[in-house]
């Protein structure tokens, strides 16, 4: 804080001293302009008129040279006094910034300022605002994400920590279905951190975009998850064009056709049903994958794409999701040039792709 006023302090000098500077300079242009050039055509009306040059000068210094002089003085502290009011008017605002910019170097994301004064300082404070409301949000996010990946970490962890120690103890036989659980946990384990190497962008160069089917691509990616629909009998209708060629890269979309169709998987009742489609588009290619359940509330609908957020926590945490599927989707779609958007109204919940093609 000290710092920053003193930084005003010296704003607020070098604006008062520039203002002078300017004020100075107008009021010498204008004493020359009074005093010599209007005393010399003063002058010599005078002596037009008749009158002698000494006496047309004396005439001129005890009427308008001293009227001058006394204006001037006037002028020169009205200016000071407006100068030092507007320079403490432009540096208070700046002085206000930076010692916000100050609170939050240290750690206070909260630092706020209020937006008045000139246009000009206005847009600053607005700017700054801005700026500090999404470090605020960075950091919150940030928070969440170290909180909720702790958990998916430990959860795992701690199955496998209990699975040894019964193992140990002889509460548990170490046999072939105890290991296919501890499996299991090393599964989610590694799918987890695969998954946060995707949205670390650690997977190394992104593969090389080449000319595809996309259908063959969709289908393939419904057949893979076609035994867990039906465990749960739900019916899954495919609307998929024969032929949708594209450059794409196919390892990256395979892997976003495979989480949107885990979503559905997990969040579609038992009974249900999900569609699939895929078509050419103005804009590119059309992809969707539509479910039915209880669908997605308006307000959690634009944060669905983030990391580790979660609708219904409990009944994600219970199926297993770590909730970042979908933003791997939003990440490799947009990485590839695509768009990426999500509806849930009248009992449907429909996540779309548009791609390049």
């Amino acid at each position: 804080m000290t710092d920053a006023r003193r930084m005003g302090g010296r704003l607020s000098t070098r604006l008062l001293a520039a203002t002078l500077l300017v004020v100075g300079i107008a009021l010498a242009i204008v004493a020359i302009g009074v005093l010599r050039v209007g005393g010399e055509a003063f002058e010599a009306l005078m002596m037009a008129a008749g009158d002698s040059a000494d006496h047309a000068r004396d005439m001129f210094d005890a009427s308008v040279t001293v009227v001058f002089v006394v204006a001037l003085l006037v002028a020169a502290a009205v200016a000071v006094v407006v100068a030092m009011v507007l320079a403490r008017r432009l540096a208070r605002p700046i002085e206000r910034v930076a010692a916000a910019a100050s609170r939050i170097a240290e750690g206070d994301l909260d630092a706020r300022v209020p937006e008045d004064g000139p246009a000009e300082l206005r847009s600053l404070a607005a700017a700054y605002n801005m700026m500090a409301a999404r470090l605020a949000e960075q950091e919150s996010i940030r928070r969440e994400f170290i909180v909720n990946a702790s958990h998916e970490l430990r959860t795992p962890l701690t199955n496998l920590q209990g699975y040894l120690e019964a193992m140990r103890d002889g509460v548990i036989p170490a046999d072939a279905a105890t290991f296919d659980s501890l499996r299991e946990e090393v599964d989610r384990l590694t799918r987890l951190a695969a998954s946060l190497d995707v949205l670390a962008g650690a997977e190394g160069r992104p593969g090389i975009p080449r000319d595809v089917d996309v259908s063959l691509l969709v289908r393939g990616a419904v057949d893979l998850v076609a035994p867990a629909f039906s465990r749960r009998s739900i019916e899954v209708a495919m609307d998929v064009a024969p032929s949708l060629e594209a450059r794409v890269r196919p390892d990256e979309l395979t892997q976003v056709l495979a989480n949107l169709l885990q979503n559905a998987v997990r969040y579609t009742p038992d009974g249900g049903r999900v569609e699939v489609a895929a078509s050419r588009a103005a804009d590119g290619l059309d992809i969707r994958v539509a479910n039915t359940g209880p669908g997605i509330p308006p307000e959690d609908l634009p944060r669905v794409w983030e990391r580790f957020y979660r609708v219904e926590k409990s009944r994600d945490r219970e199926r297993g999701g770590a909730g970042i599927g979908l933003a791997i989707v939003k990440q490799l779609v947009e990485g590839a040039g695509g768009r990426v958007a999500v509806t849930s109204e009248g009992g449907w919940t429909t996540f779309r792709l548009t791609l390049p093609a």
